[in-house]
């Protein structure tokens, strides 16, 4: 009997771990273009490639060194078509800025080359499978971020204080006071059922059209590190998520703005709450917010 109940709990620890893995990963933003992907929430590009096996040489060793080279060259390949298709903001594709500057491409592509190899695979007939990664932080956003994102030094909180005057000092000191705000430690924007779409520089404004989050607000450093804004499908997550520490103030998203459904709408009240928020503009500073999506 206890065997069985040994075996049984053995079982069910096996079911739990995948189990719980699937949730990890379903919280994750992953977005397929062509042969790949971009992970908005691991920040990862990635694409696959394959070759099929040719048979035309009688060395096997040979052919099968060439098969992973051409399987290599062809993720490559995908990898920087994927790279194209990552939007840089509401209006801009990493594709856009081709025209304009062929020695950022130039670049990217150098990146492209040094990308990580994550999987190779053959499988049982021969076909050959490479995937391949990079990062969309560091080198790469420093590469396509826009110029208006700005070094920012480092932001103090100064509460003016008023002199008492000697007719009246007590409610003179009473006045001089600073007034408590809650302090927020990050930034949670829930905009699922909008259809919302990732980008790496997302703006956020209030009903009037202001901004409240945008280049402006951060600081280059902290965008080139981990991006501007992190992505995820879960609301729970992106509390709990260590970029935005241990108290976020979380509003709910009003609508997108623009055709193509990157910039966020919220509202009066949840931007007011936001700008009177004592250490808002350090947090927003550093980049952590993080952007829930369907």
């Amino acid at each position: 009997m206890k065997n069985y109940s040994i075996i049984a709990m053995v079982i069910a620890g096996l079911l739990i771990v995948p189990a719980s893995a699937y949730c990890a990963e379903s919280h994750e933003l992953a977005e397929q273009i062509g042969s790949g992907s971009i992970n908005w929430t691991r920040g990862i590009i990635q694409a696959t490639g394959i070759k099929v096996p040719s048979a035309k040489n009688d060395d096997k060793f040979v052919e099968r060194q060439k098969d992973l080279a051409d399987a290599r060259e062809m993720a490559q390949q995908n990898l920087f078509e994927v790279i194209k298709g990552v939007r840089i903001d509401s209006d801009t594709l990493v594709r856009d800025v081709a025209p304009e500057s062929n020695a950022i491409m130039d670049k990217v592509e150098g990146m492209v080359k040094q990308a990580r190899t994550v999987k190779q695979e053959y499988l049982s007939d021969g076909t050959v499978e490479v995937t391949m990664q990079l990062s969309m932080y560091a080198g790469f956003t420093q590469l396509v971020l826009p110029s208006a994102i700005k070094q920012i030094e480092s932001i103090r909180v100064v509460v003016p204080v008023q002199k008492a005057s000697s007719s009246n000092s007590k409610s003179a000191r009473a006045a001089s006071k600073p007034v408590k705000h809650e302090v927020f430690t990050g930034f949670v924007v829930d905009v699922r059922g909008f259809e919302t779409r990732p980008a790496m520089s997302p703006k956020i404004f209030d009903e009037n059209g202001q901004e409240v989050y945008g280049p402006a607000f951060v600081s280059r450093e902290f965008a080139v590190g981990q991006g501007m804004s992190g992505y995820t499908k879960n609301i729970t997550a992106a509390q709990g998520n260590p970029r935005v520490a241990n108290n976020p103030l979380t509003v709910k998203g009003l609508r997108t703005k623009g055709p193509h459904r990157v910039d966020i709408v919220i509202s009066n009240a949840d931007a007011c709450k936001l700008r009177s928020a004592s250490e808002h503009l350090s947090f927003l500073k550093r980049c952590r917010v993080i952007i829930v999506v369907d």
